[in-house]
């Protein structure tokens, strides 16, 4: 009798997980094509000028800032939400967003101060070619695009809020604003503003893109508000799961910066092979295991606070299932048609036959991570949900040395694509270390 109770919850549930998903994905394809587009606009406006550079240099750090403070925040945040939620109500749900938010808010003020106190230091490395006028001239826009940091981080929170109501759709899409406001700030301003107008606009669509996500927080009834309402054992267990969550992120990041500094090592043109190879599987991997990630984590933190294992098992396995049938045929497609896509994408200009033959090879080695990647995503969700994100920096960390030692291994043998298959080996270890906890620390809990 309970398993006919069980199933259609189940099912029920995992069809509510898959709309998300859908949702989240087609928002996704919309959001990706008005940046491709908002792309196209500011290349034919400002090309490869030394001021396009100096936005692209300006930008890196607020990008990171984002990335690290808030998306953490999110991660550890959402889940003691829904269970203080469910558990205590809304107001004491409200408290604890309201200081979670407090706090993310001023440790994205923080990082910023820090930066800009800092970027007369630190650009010149990043920035090491640059001419004096063009360094300079990095600083000033970096300078005056640190608020981004800030109002992005806002509407990050305000969207990862959003879905724990269920509220997938309009969320995703909100981030449009963006690039819409960036391809008409840039074709309206650029003559009397120059590498200036696509400050402004950035500026304002993050603005509009904070203002948006935080109005639709308000309509489902959580206030932005920043207040701090005293320690509890809430925002302990916030605090507690965040520190190594950004941990994780950091050391993630750290991959990236050795990814790039060992292909810097090999014949002139591996970087870029590397980063162009990147973008495609950036785009499947994005698209599949963001949606899966973003539908799965209120559904999994609800099933948590009620005690149902059985539904988490269950929830896991058909979405282990299901992420494996879609993705790799994904990867399979990809990795076979690799040098048709980058000659119909790439080859054109002074990107050549000879460049396509080089990296076509790196995105076929960067492909086969995808369903492993997309696979690794549930079990990860899964272990945020549970608060161990202990187990995420372990895995984080074990990913770092794998990838220094495969790169140093593979590099040798078959250059800049062995960087790439290097990257591909260390997600399926990924997926095999975080598969293996999951399903011990829910054997553990349902004992």
């Amino acid at each position: 009798m309970t398993g006919s109770i069980e199933f259609p919850r189940i099912a029920s549930v995992n069809r509510r997980i898959f709309r998300a998903a859908a949702m989240v994905a087609a928002a996704g394809v919309v959001v990706k094509l008005a940046a491709t587009f908002k792309e196209f606009a500011v290349a034919g406006v400002y090309g490869r000028s030394d001021a396009m550079d100096a936005f692209l240099a300006a930008f890196l750090i607020p990008n990171l800032l984002i990335n690290l403070i808030s998306e953490s925040m999110n991660q550890a945040l959402v889940p003691t939400l829904i269970r203080v939620r469910l558990k205590e109500g809304h107001e004491k749900a409200q408290e604890l967003l309201s200081s979670s938010m407090l706090w993310m808010c001023l440790l994205l003020t923080a990082a910023s101060v820090a930066m800009a106190l800092l970027a007369r230091g630190f650009f010149p490395l990043i920035a090491s070619n640059y001419p004096a006028a063009k360094l300079d001239l990095s600083v000033r826009l970096f300078y005056a695009l640190l608020p981004v940091v800030l109002l992005s981080g806002i509407a990050s929170n305000c969207t990862a809020v959003l879905n724990t109501f269920e509220s997938f759709a309009r969320p995703a899409l909100a981030p449009v604003v963006a690039p819409l406001s960036i391809v008409a700030g840039v074709l309206l301003l650029h003559r009397s503003c120059g590498i200036w107008a696509l400050v402004y606009s950035t500026l304002f669509g993050a603005l509009a893109h904070g203002v948006l996500a935080g109005g639709m927080m308000d309509a489902r009834g959580y206030r932005f508000r920043l207040h701090w309402y005293g320690s509890n054992e809430a925002t302990r267990e916030v605090a507690h799961q965040y520190g190594p969550v950004l941990l994780s992120s950091v050391v993630a990041s750290g991959g990236l910066l050795v990814d790039q500094s060992m292909a810097a090592m090999l014949p002139a043109g591996s970087v870029s092979a590397l980063v162009f190879a990147g973008r495609f599987v950036s785009v499947a991997v994005t698209l599949l295991a963001g949606a899966v990630s973003t539908a799965v984590v209120p559904y999994f933190s609800t099933m948590i606070a009620e005690r149902d294992w059985r539904g988490c098992r269950d929830t896991l396995r058909a979405w282990v299932r299901l992420t494996a049938v879609v993705s790799v045929p994904v990867a399979v497609l990809l990795i076979a048609g690799s040098r048709l896509l980058i000659r119909v994408t790439l080859q054109h200009g002074i990107f050549g036959p000879h460049d396509t033959a080089v990296v076509t090879p790196v995105l076929a080695m960067y492909a086969i991570q995808i369903p492993f990647f997309v696979v690794s995503r549930v079990f990860y969700r899964f272990l945020v949900a549970m608060r161990r994100t202990d187990l995420i920096l372990y895995c984080g960390t074990l990913n770092l040395i794998l990838d220094v030692v495969l790169n140093v291994v593979l590099m040798r043998w078959m250059g800049v694509a062995g960087i790439a298959l290097a990257t591909s080996l260390w997600t399926i270890s990924t997926l095999a270390f975080l598969g293996y906890w999951s399903h011990r620390v829910l054997a553990r809990a349902a004992a």
